[in-house]
């Protein structure tokens, strides 16, 4: 059953230009280059992104909300939510630039629920809301091998919403399609390892 269009898609141009300069950002602010880091993935790589250096920038956090909701446009979304900590900045700067269009709630997901005040897995929901029959867009400034975005996933199902798509500032190419694919979740990425001279 196609899920009905929410939102009006921006020209092809505009999100092409914006995409180009996120690119340009990305590269001078979030991309660390020639040392050797650990993923969350638990693989070690030469290369790393560290998108809040990006999301925390005015024209970045910008770029990013916007391209996020290109990517939302098509998807009846009552939520976006993600898992601490790289998602927190994506889905408050996505759900502000939503109050001009159909207007987005946020959430996100602990990693683990702190041992006082609510104690909650899921934070941000009001004290009468609930994800129970909703659909909701988890979002992730960075994907790899797709585990972080599952557990986002599984913590949203488990409150009873659906959470038919990831969205993703970048995916670094290395198994995040197809582990959420393997859970009826699609990933749709606004940029790719590819989009950059690594």
């Amino acid at each position: 059953m196609p899920i009905p269009n929410t939102r009006r898609p921006r020209s092809p141009a505009a999100r092409s230009r914006d995409r180009r300069r996120l690119v340009r950002i990305v590269s001078e602010r979030s991309l660390l280059r020639d040392t050797e880091v650990e993923l969350a993935s638990g693989t070690s790589s030469t290369f790393y992104f560290d998108m809040k250096r990006t999301a925390f920038h005015p024209e970045g956090a910008s770029l990013m909300a916007r391209l996020i909701l290109d990517e939302l446009a098509d998807i009846d979304a009552d939520y976006v939510g993600g898992l601490e900590m790289g998602a927190v900045p994506l889905v408050a700067c996505a759900v502000q630039r939503s109050l001009s269009g159909r207007r987005l709630h946020g959430f996100f997901v602990r990693k683990r629920p702190k041992d006082h005040g609510t104690r909650r897995l899921i934070e941000g929901l009001g004290p009468k809301d609930s994800l129970a029959g909703k659909t909701v867009a988890l979002l992730e400034d960075v994907t790899t091998t797709g585990g972080s975005a599952l557990r986002a996933v599984a913590a949203a199902r488990d409150e009873g919403a659906s959470a038919p798509v990831v969205v993703t500032v970048l995916d670094r190419m290395e198994g995040a399609a197809d582990t959420l694919k393997r859970e009826n979740v699609a990933l749709r990425a606004i940029l790719t390892s590819r989009d950059f001279e690594l």
